[in-house]
């Protein structure tokens, strides 16, 4: 008798203890263990990241870190990390938080445009991927690879089209880069080469006109009618004559992309640059800025007119004025540099 009762004892112990053991591994795996408000929180996990590293970002959106710890533990999840953009959505279990995180990588919509620089669409990018400006600048720049697809250190900005796309966070720089090429080929489309090439153009300078173009007007609609007046320049063998292209020289030339020019003086009609279109005729090395797909296709669809000249409509902010002839042009010039005058704009 005395034995039967020890076992039993000994069997509502082990009971009680499964019981214990089997309620802890309830809670663990299935309570809600969020601990904010909002629908979602992400966490980015790094390329090779350890289980310290995802734990960190963890720690300020769960109730319990500690029973995350051990589900995280039996579940092989602490030697098993996955780089990525992860979502936790509010009142998940630590079960689902671990499925997420194990398996859903989330991409991101990454986007870019009017970068002046390679150097500032590196910063640009290395803002919403992993890799940073360094890794990226260094694999965009690769004198290998621009070689290989007829890149130059003056054209390179052209391989990267405006837009938006969607990556993976943890994408690597070289990735980022092969995938550009790829949206680069695709935007160059047999449609667009055709029309270049009956613009008896090349991509580069397709782009490197649409530049300018960007950089004159910020109204698409002008855009076509802005494209027109260059093209027609280059057919009668005029200099473009493009401020935008002196103020990129200014500003290459002082190496500060960071300052503000608002008018262009006399002096800076001469510096000396191969990208100044008042110094040198033709067509500049290279874009002096990221052109939207408007202003390319502006190039590829140009307005058909007579117009050589333009400037800026003191009667309609954001609009230009164009001529035909020098003296009509003159004439609308001298009405904008009074009112530019008039508002006290030296620089």
């Amino acid at each position: 008798m005395y034995i039967k009762k020890i076992l039993l004892a000994i069997a509502l112990i082990g009971l009680v203890v499964a019981a214990y053991f089997a309620y802890f591994i309830y809670g663990a795996m299935f309570e809600k263990n969020t601990a904010f408000n909002n629908d979602k929180a992400y966490i980015y996990v790094p390329t090779n990241a350890n289980y310290d590293q995802v734990r960190a970002q963890l720690v300020p959106l769960l109730k319990d870190i500690d029973s995350f710890d051990a589900l995280a533990k039996q579940k092989k999840y602490t030697t098993n990390i996955k780089a990525g953009r992860f979502a936790i959505t509010k009142n998940m279990s630590n079960n689902d938080i671990i499925n997420s995180i194990r398996s859903k990588n989330i991409p991101i919509k990454l986007s870019f445009n009017n970068q002046e620089r390679i150097q500032n669409l590196a910063g640009r990018i290395a803002q919403q991927i992993e890799p940073d400006s360094l890794q990226l600048l260094s694999v965009m720049t690769d004198n290998t690879f621009l070689k290989e697809h007829k890149f130059t250190d003056a054209t390179v900005l052209n391989m990267y089209v405006p837009n938006s796309y969607e990556f993976f966070w943890n994408t690597s720089a070289e990735g980022f880069r092969e995938r550009m090429l790829k949206e680069y080929y695709r935007f160059w489309n047999t449609t667009r080469q055709t029309k270049r090439k009956t613009l008896n153009l090349s991509v580069n300078e397709v782009m490197t006109i649409a530049s300018i173009v960007q950089k004159e007007t910020a109204k698409v609609d002008e855009r076509p009618r802005v494209a027109g007046v260059y093209l027609n320049r280059i057919k009668k063998g005029m200099p473009l004559q493009a401020d935008p292209t002196v103020i990129f020289s200014k500003k290459l030339k002082e190496n500060d992309f960071d300052q503000i020019i608002k008018r262009v003086l006399y002096k800076d009609l001469e510096i000396d640059s191969p990208y100044n279109t008042y110094k040198y005729a033709g067509i500049p090395p290279g874009p002096i800025t990221m052109p939207d797909v408007s202003a390319i296709d502006a190039v590829l669809n140009p307005e058909s007119h007579d117009y050589y000249y333009f400037v800026a409509n003191v009667q309609n902010f954001g609009y230009h004025k164009f001529a035909k002839t020098l003296s009509q042009h003159n004439a609308n010039k001298n009405e904008y540099v009074r009112w530019i005058n008039s508002q006290g704009v030296n620089r």
